[in-house]
């Protein structure tokens, strides 16, 4: 969808090709949500992305917050005064934003409020693959699962009719397979928001002191039965289709849906599915009903065996003899496939595969061998790679480095290898601190601008406080890189596309009482030394914020403004050295069939770094560029 304008048009039964986050846009639209927050994280950063662009036209105020336990805050808060909302966040996200949900759930709201977890089975852009539906249980929050992009778009409206029916927030997870699908979705009509609330005062609801927050964790469980009669009826949770075979019945939802679906009919099982698609409360009675009428129960779902464990509950509680089967035949971690699940598939049917995996298999390796590796790098011109570069040549491999979530994590490949330990954002400095105390070791804790303001300040201030000697490392790029350029309070632009006063990293480190703050331009090598030195010298907490634009924006400006990129080239005094290569891995630095080194100009940005390493001043710009010609 290149133009976000178009779910802004109010033409009900309009069939668009959007992702399922897009089609969660739309959602929103379609159901008068007027507050949306969020912080980028991939699987789920195009929810907030599209809104961002559309929010002024629609009418809807939307924020990118400084972390997920804001968002929900500021969503919460609407929802309060009886304003429908929305938060959207990543999975882990999810983690960073439980505190608030806990208790979000015993106070309820007043208007609808959604929050989207976008779970990242097989970790294609995260640090774990956590199951949010256990969130759910927890919280003891009704949770819906879509299984495709048009019913992502409904279950949002859904999600807030069971929310303003119940009073409580909604859970809708996601998964990446379900929110980066694109497929056909048939426009509902557009509901106008309203951005006027009221906040009525009800201190003993809203105040969760241990007084008031015991008998609103009765009002929480009170309410949760009223949403099992919901769950028992919910167009969401069916039995379809009504196969001949009454041996065996499939249970599954989300994506993992769509491969049982199709697996099945590839081993021409003709059984019937229960789709349940409201996963907290489950619909026991209907699962209860679907047991009996079969005496053996297959359940298909990724990652964790939530349904599993509630299905076989489900058959002793109601004295069936109905054998459940689950992970004993598909896989707890990872993503599913329809390959995944036609062999476990297969295994518990008996039935014969009716595709040669392993000739696949073989055809595949002979392929591979010939595809040249394609691993995840920083790109060219990256003021990351020059930061690492600068790190590494003051501190050494004596040196430890904890790393943090973002671009910057690619630091871990070689040559740079500058990453020892990542765990969450901002733990780059929390670990830093253990590390150095129990060490002795030079401690250079990296971590990005947006990852700063999220969750880096409030270790930072540990640090000072407990005067732990670490060098903290902000790789200021001016953006949030990696989810796709999202603003930060550091931007000076919000989520509404509406100038800001940009708050300065170092200004935050001053008045978090670091004594020793530097800023530097990682291009300019000799600075950028020269202060790492004089922070690993220094006694206590010290912080060097390494800025310089992210090379992609960068490009992209200058596209705007029709400024020439010129590259850089290697001339006649290049030795074959290797330093280039060795120092830096920039991907439009290649080697040649006839091993010498060249510059692809296609790629290259004309940053400079590689010339300002080169021994032997090999490498110079392609041509002279207008601003030196000015000069």
């Amino acid at each position: 969808m290149p133009d976000p304008s178009m779910l802004l048009k109010d033409e009900p039964g309009k069939r668009v090709l959007l992702l399922g986050n897009e089609s969660i846009a739309r959602g929103i639209l379609e159901s008068g949500i007027g507050v949306v927050t969020t912080y980028p994280g991939t699987p789920a950063s195009e929810i907030g992305d599209t809104i961002s662009a559309i929010a002024q036209e629609a009418g809807v105020y939307m924020e990118y917050s400084v972390n997920e336990i804001v968002a929900v805050e500021v969503a919460g808060g609407a929802a309060a005064c009886g304003v429908r909302a929305l938060a959207a966040m990543k999975h882990v996200g999810l983690n960073v934003a439980s505190d608030a949900l806990m208790t979000l759930a015993y106070t309820g709201v007043r208007g609808g409020l959604v929050i989207v977890a976008a779970d990242d089975p097989e970790c294609y852009s995260s640090q774990n693959e956590q199951d949010s539906r256990l969130y759910a249980l927890l919280s003891n929050l009704p949770c819906l699962e879509p299984s495709n992009p048009q019913e992502a778009k409904e279950m949002v409206a859904y999600a807030v009719e069971i929310s303003e029916k119940l009073e409580l927030p909604v859970i809708l997870r996601t998964t990446t397979r379900v929110s980066h699908t694109r497929a056909p979705v048939t426009f509902g009509k557009l509901s106008k928001p309203s951005l006027k609330g009221e906040f009525i005062r009800d201190v003993k609801r809203f105040v969760m002191v241990p007084a008031n927050a015991r008998p609103r964790h009765d009002v929480l469980l009170e309410r949760m039965e009223k949403a099992k009669e919901i769950t028992e009826t919910s167009p969401y949770n069916t039995i379809k289709p009504k196969g001949k075979d009454k041996e065996y019945g499939i249970i599954s939802s989300s994506s993992a849906y769509n491969y049982a679906v199709e697996a099945a009919e590839l081993l021409g099982l003709d059984i019937d599915f229960l789709k349940l698609g409201m996963t907290h409360p489950l619909p026991e009675k209907l699962i209860g009903k679907f047991l009996k009428e079969h005496s053996k129960a297959i359940v298909v779902e990724e990652l964790e065996p939530y349904l599993e464990l509630h299905v076989k509950a489900i058959a002793k509680d109601c004295a069936l003899s109905t054998e459940v089967y689950g992970k004993q035949y598909f896989p707890r971690s990872g993503e599913l496939s329809t390959r995944l699940v036609l062999k476990g598939l297969a295994a518990i049917t008996g039935r014969k595969l009716p595709i040669n995996f392993e000739d696949l298999d073989k055809r595949y390796a002979e392929v591979s061998e010939r595809l040249p590796p394609r691993p995840p790098i920083l790109c060219a011109g990256c003021p990351h790679r020059a930061s690492f570069y600068v790190i590494k040549r003051a501190a050494g491999e004596k040196a430890i480095y904890p790393t943090d979530i973002g671009c910057y994590a690619l630091g871990i490949a070689p040559p740079l290898k500058v990453g020892d330990i990542l765990v969450c954002m901002g733990a780059g400095i929390g670990t830093a601190q253990g590390i150095s105390k129990v060490t002795g070791a030079d401690t250079i804790a990296i971590i990005g601008d947006s990852t700063f303001f999220h969750a880096g300040i409030p270790r930072l201030l540990n640090a000072v406080y407990n005067k732990h000697k670490i060098v903290v490392a902000v790789l200021d790029n001016l953006t949030t890189a990696m989810t796709g350029h999202q603003p930060h309070p550091g931007t000076g632009v919000t989520g509404m596309q509406v100038s800001t006063e940009p708050i300065a990293i170092e200004k935050v480190a001053e008045g978090c009482e670091v004594k020793l703050v530097r800023v530097v331009n990682p291009f300019n090598v000799r600075e950028a030394e020269k202060a790492i030195k004089e922070a690993l010298q220094f006694p206590e907490t010290s912080l060097i914020v390494f800025r310089a634009p992210c090379a992609l924006l960068l490009v992209r400006e200058k596209r705007r403004k029709g400024l020439e990129i010129v590259p850089f080239k290697i001339n006649e005094k290049c030795t074959n050295c290797m330093a280039c290569i060795k120092l830096l891995g920039c991907p439009a630095i290649i080697l040649k069939e006839d091993k010498t080194v060249a510059i692809n100009e296609n790629i290259c940005v004309g940053c400079g770094l590689c010339a300002n390493i080169c021994p032997y001043n090999a490498i110079a710009p392609a041509k002279t560029s207008p601003e030196a010609r000015a000069k």
